[in-house]
């Protein structure tokens, strides 16, 4: 008698999930609109980007309207929303031929429509937005008043933006020069945001941002969109130093709603600088744990370290530096440090790493990997840490080095200006054999405040 009882209640919660549980149809490409169908109702997450913005909305259809199309959906949202501007301006995507001042050329893309009516079209820009476009560039365009017959055509562009769902286009051009770049570990990144979707790869992004882009190789499923957060297993991984480019082949992708641990030490580096060529070991004594390194870290890091700051591991690869990432277990210090305007923060840390005793090439590795995540905000509130930071991350370098320069910078954003005492920045006179690192965290605001 209970199977059978639990028999039926297993039949009703399926029965029940079929008609109330919304499955992912994918998503069209105006901007990312999402559809979910169950047997009773449709969802459809608006995002349709158009001349003078984009209309975003989650409605739920139930009845008839849950059996019709996309399209007649959309007619309904327009005459609910008002929008009078939807729909009054085509769309183009088209590649970027010439840039000459106020003007653009381009060259409709395969299969628009806009291709029936000239190969080539201009129009002015003065007055559109000013996006990171490069000859190559491939852009959505909205104009109004149809095409102008000229050769080149020419329209009256409303908005344009850089396009990013391009999945019906093969990626051709080269990424990197595998003869030249480094052959990498497949660790060096995990967490990515989706920037650009193509036909045979996909770029993205680290979640915690750095100045490198990936490309990966591989078809995403309708599944997936630009802005998806992804965890992605990988393989074949170069990385081009220079031009701060990363490749690899996609294995798998899943979802990720990963966030950066506030009391994590992001991206800390190390540079070694003997006055010779000299075979240094290196080891760290973490209260917390390593979550990521580059060479790896087998409980030590056994290199060879040349004066101009090149290091070799045993197999004789070359690196600029030891990178080190971990969650640390302390509570860093906030009575002393700096309120300053986001737009006000690579003057500030330009100035301050100077004082902090960083050459010109390491502080500029430290402002490209922390600049983009604090020149946004109104205002950042940042403290360099000395004694929590070394006490919780004891750094050991056989042999000893004559001049150690560690910095880490405690951070967080702030919506309005915050009274604080002042640090004095000073560093030791390099001389010797010398070792610097750098590293940070943006903390938790309530939890600064709290303690």
């Amino acid at each position: 008698m209970k199977n059978k009882i639990f028999a039926t209640i297993a039949l009703v919660l399926v029965l029940l999930s079929v008609l109330f549980v919304p499955i992912p149809r994918g998503h069209l490409d105006d901007g990312g609109t999402r559809v979910y169908d169950a047997l009773t109702y449709k969802i459809v997450r608006w995002n349709k980007i158009y001349a003078d913005g984009s209309y975003k909305n989650t409605r739920i259809y139930f009845g008839n309207d849950r059996n019709k199309s996309i399209d007649e959906l959309w007619d309904m949202e327009i005459q609910k929303s008002g929008e009078a501007a939807i729909g009054e301006s085509e769309k183009m995507r088209a590649t970027v031929l010439e840039i000459n001042g106020n003007s653009v050329l381009v060259e409709p893309l395969l299969g628009e429509d806009a291709l029936k009516s000239c190969d080539k079209i201009t129009f002015g820009i003065s007055k559109l937005e000013d996006i990171d476009v490069q000859v190559g560039s491939i852009v959505e365009i909205y104009y109004v008043n149809g095409i102008m017959e000229s050769y080149p055509a020419q329209i009256q562009a409303v908005s344009w933006h850089i396009a990013t769902d391009l999945r019906n286009i093969e990626y051709t051009e080269i990424w990197l020069d595998k003869d030249t770049a480094e052959r990498y570990d497949d660790n060096v990144f995990d967490h990515v945001k989706i920037t650009r979707i193509y036909s045979n790869c996909f770029f993205a992004r680290t979640v915690v941002s750095t100045p490198s882009e990936i490309k990966l190789n591989g078809q995403l499923s309708d599944d997936w969109c630009v802005g998806d957060q992804v965890q992605c297993e990988y393989k074949n991984t170069y990385y081009d130093d220079k031009n701060h480019r990363i490749e690899a082949d996609m294995i798998s992708i899943v979802p990720s709603d990963w966030q950066p641990d506030p009391y994590a030490a992001y991206k800390p580096v190390i540079y070694l600088y003997p006055k010779e060529e000299t075979d240094v070991n290196v080891s760290l004594d973490l209260k917390g744990k390593l979550t990521c390194t580059y060479p790896k870290y087998e409980g030590y890091w056994n290199v060879t370290a040349l004066p101009d700051g090149t290091i070799y591991d045993k197999n004789g690869q070359s690196y600029k530096y030891l990178y080190w990432e971990g969650e640390i277990h302390t509570e860093y210090d906030f009575s002393q440090g700096f309120c300053v305007k986001g737009e006000d923060t690579a003057a500030f840390l330009e100035d301050s790493l100077q004082k902090l005793g960083l050459t010109r090439r390491e502080a500029n590795e430290f402002i490209v990997f922390w600049l983009p995540q604090m020149e946004k905000n109104p205002y950042n509130v940042i403290s360099f840490q000395n004694k929590a930071y070394t006490d919780a991350a004891a750094l050991c370098v056989d042999p000893k080095p004559d001049t150690v320069i560690r910095i880490f910078m405690a951070w967080h954003s702030g919506e309005s200006f915050v009274e604080i005492a002042p640090q004095n920045l000073t560093a030791p006179q390099r001389q010797g054999f010398v070792v610097v690192e750098w590293g940070g965290g943006e903390m938790d605001k309530g939890e600064v405040y709290e303690k």
